[in-house]
């Protein structure tokens, strides 16, 4: 008698079968999960993607151009590098329609991570570098409970600080600088 094997489930299939109230991203080839975020995070991350796609996305006292998308699962390497930024853009000229699923495979020309206890190591210390490493152009960190707001332009491969902003700053800030945003409406 042929003995069966039992195949794994793959790390996508993994990521797929989480349970309700846990996200999970595939990050240098580990799944990782996390609980849904907090309210601090929750309310800086909604304020800044309406901040910015007003203008931005829809054209209203901006430029337009643009998708702004709240936590898009971004397949830089499909099934196996699998991130979900908490905030990300693309130029419509570079993506001209949104992928009819929910697997965005056109690297992001922008992404901001909101930063929490829980994940705050992750997001700068791996994300970050996987970013950089696909040629993301701009990355935010926003740390809700330090109120800050640190912007990144991707440069010859290396993250070149644009600034770090802190509490009530209004800001302009590329690759949103055609729109002021007021830090203190981020903060509880």
């Amino acid at each position: 008698m042929a003995a069966t094997t039992l195949q794994k489930p793959s790390l996508y299939d993994q990521l797929c079968a989480l349970p309700n109230g846990v996200r999970g991203e595939i990050i240098n080839g580990q799944l990782r999960t996390q609980p849904r975020p907090t309210g601090p995070h929750t309310l800086a991350s909604s304020r800044l993607g309406s901040d910015i796609e007003g203008p931005y996305s829809r054209g209203r006292g901006g430029p337009g151009g643009w998708w702004i998308i709240d936590e898009p699962e971004v397949h830089f390497i499909p099934d196996r590098e699998v991130e979900v930024p908490d905030i990300a853009g693309w130029r419509k000229e570079r993506m001209p329609r949104l992928p009819d699923g929910h697997r965005f495979q056109v690297v992001p020309d922008w992404v901001c991570e909101i930063l929490s206890p829980a994940t705050k190591s992750t997001d700068r210390e791996e994300k970050m570098p996987i970013y950089a490493s696909f040629g993301v152009a701009y990355s935010w960190l926003v740390d809700p409970k330090t109120r800050t707001l640190e912007a990144y332009a991707l440069t010859d491969g290396k993250w070149l600080p644009l600034g770090i902003y802190r509490d009530d700053d209004v800001v302009r800030v590329a690759p949103f600088d055609r729109v002021s945003i007021h830090l203190m409406d981020l903060w509880v």
